[in-house]
């Protein structure tokens, strides 16, 4: 039991995250930057830019599920809206929408690696890249933009009104709508720490001294799984609130000295703790789970239906996309789950007729979806923990309630498109095709 408490991953990155959000957010940045450059923007264009960035943060692997959705709430308060609309929407894009981007980065890398493997067993001479569903997943990230952004500003908002007494009640400053000049002044001198900051990480990004580069593996890669710089996004993202925040605080007059810091992470921790305990159970429930092996034996089990079923074209796409779904629901991550159902679902696809690529892509699809609606998502526990600071009553079945509109329709918009692109038979990418 201690074991699985200690070492229950999500806890960690919380508690990190915590030391870099609480700073950033009680020192006043975080409002002062949303209202300079979003105060005044429309409601519509605020959710859009927080779909948007969601959608997309899969490039910087998991941090977009601890970053994004205080931020996002923080943001909605400073428009007079619902905290928890735009923690919400923030989950909610960053979790369904997380194979879709508009950049190649690590998920589509561990995404090729087990298809080309799969695919060799037909095919020994296969041989692609990991942009082979490259072009779909570009439209992808504009097509679930748009149906987001509709889906919160013509149905979700309205489930969650807030008066100015309510916000008051979250600690937020309706002042805070109007920058003064020491706020700009702050902002700037936040602004220019976080560059130097970014430059520092590049640089050490980069093999400037003839080796590799010292975020780098042992290969000299730097977005591979195994490098510094993968293993410690979290914390460089924490440190990308944390100075910042620091530097607004003094300049502001906020911080006078180091108590003073302290006591905004303190708070910050202090507002963690239902979250800290309720990891206690989450912890011991998702380690039985693994332990009994039930995820994989749904995974096999539902492959080897599918493949006697006996259907063809889009309806087989679209049930893989279905299997997709059930499964991702018992096994959290994306790489697990293909390394089970690729060997599978590739080589029975390609004797089909269909090209690797469109395989590769109903199955991200399906595991996307349903990633905000499993109790066994890694992440789940991390924004429940976020939303007891804006709700006491917000437990999991709230949270995935609130996230069923969202899989819903993702699921419509991704289905329509897939259809749309095998009968029009557009490329899915550089080498994707959807036949062979």
């Amino acid at each position: 039991v201690i074991t699985n408490f200690s070492g229950f991953a999500p806890l960690g990155m919380v508690l990190v995250a915590v030391i870099g959000s609480s700073v950033a957010e009680k020192s006043g940045f975080l409002v002062a930057v949303m209202v300079n450059f979003l105060g005044k923007a429309k409601g519509w264009i605020v959710t859009m830019v927080i779909m948007f960035l969601g959608i997309n943060l899969n490039i910087a692997g998991d941090a977009g599920f601890i970053v994004l959705p205080p931020l996002a709430a923080i943001l909605y308060m400073s428009i007079g809206r619902h905290p928890l609309l735009g923690m919400y929407t923030a989950f909610a894009s960053v979790a369904a929408g997380f194979c879709a981007n508009i950049l190649l980065g690590l998920s589509d890398a561990l995404a090729y690696g087990f298809t080309e493997q799969a695919a060799q067993m037909i095919d020994p001479n296969y041989q692609q890249s990991i942009a082979i569903n490259w072009y779909f997943l570009i439209v992808s990230c504009v097509l679930l933009t748009i149906v987001g952004t509709i889906l919160v500003e013509k149905v979700l908002l309205h489930r969650f009104p807030v008066s100015k007494e309510e916000l008051a009640k979250y600690d937020f400053d309706e002042d805070n709508s109007n920058i003064t000049p020491i706020q700009k002044k702050g902002i700037a001198a936040a602004g220019l720490s976080v560059l130097i900051y970014a430059a520092v990480v590049v640089f050490m990004c980069l093999p400037i001294f003839g080796g590799r580069a010292i975020l780098a593996d042992e290969n000299g890669s730097i977005t591979s799984g195994a490098s510094p710089f993968s293993k410690g996004i979290v914390f460089t993202v924490t440190l990308f609130l944390m100075i910042p925040g620091i530097v607004y605080g003094v300049v502001i007059g906020k911080y006078k000295n180091d108590k003073d810091v302290w006591a905004d992470i303190s708070q910050g921790f202090a507002e963690m703790g239902n979250y800290v305990f309720m990891c206690f159970f989450i912890a011991i429930f998702t380690n039985f789970f693994s332990v009994s092996k039930l995820g994989t034996v749904l995974a096999i089990k539902g492959a080897n239906l599918l493949s006697t079923i006996g259907f063809t074209g889009i309806p087989l796409l679209l049930g893989l996309i279905f299997l997709s779904c059930i499964v991702n629901i018992f096994i959290g991550s994306a790489s697990a789950k293909w390394a089970i159902l690729a060997p599978v679902f590739i080589p029975m696809m390609m004797l089909m007729g269909f090209d690797p690529a469109i395989t590769q892509v109903v199955y991200r699809i399906g595991d996307s979806i349903t990633n905000p609606l499993s109790p066994l998502f890694t992440y789940l526990p991390v924004i429940l923990g976020f939303a007891h600071k804006y709700g006491e009553k917000v437990g999991l079945g709230t949270v995935i309630a609130n996230m069923l509109p969202f899989s819903v329709t993702f699921a419509i918009a991704w289905i329509l498109q897939v259809v749309i692109w095998v009968l029009l038979n557009l490329p899915l990418g550089p080498g994707g095709a959807i036949y062979l």
